[in-house]
């Protein structure tokens, strides 16, 4: 592979990596609204992971 080749891979692996970890944040703040959020129980509102 050329000098240019490379350079083109490790973009390509670097936005790759930043659209995972953008995609991971919003996951998990999603799921915690779902679990905790105004559509879930009382008693999952009050448990443990949700104060």
């Amino acid at each position: 592979m050329t000098q240019k080749h490379v350079l083109v891979s490790a973009v390509v692996a670097v936005v790759c990596a930043a659209v995972l970890v953008i995609f991971t944040d919003i996951e998990i703040s999603v799921v915690r609204w779902v679990n905790c959020g105004p559509l879930a129980s009382g008693a999952e509102r009050d448990a443990r992971r949700c104060q």
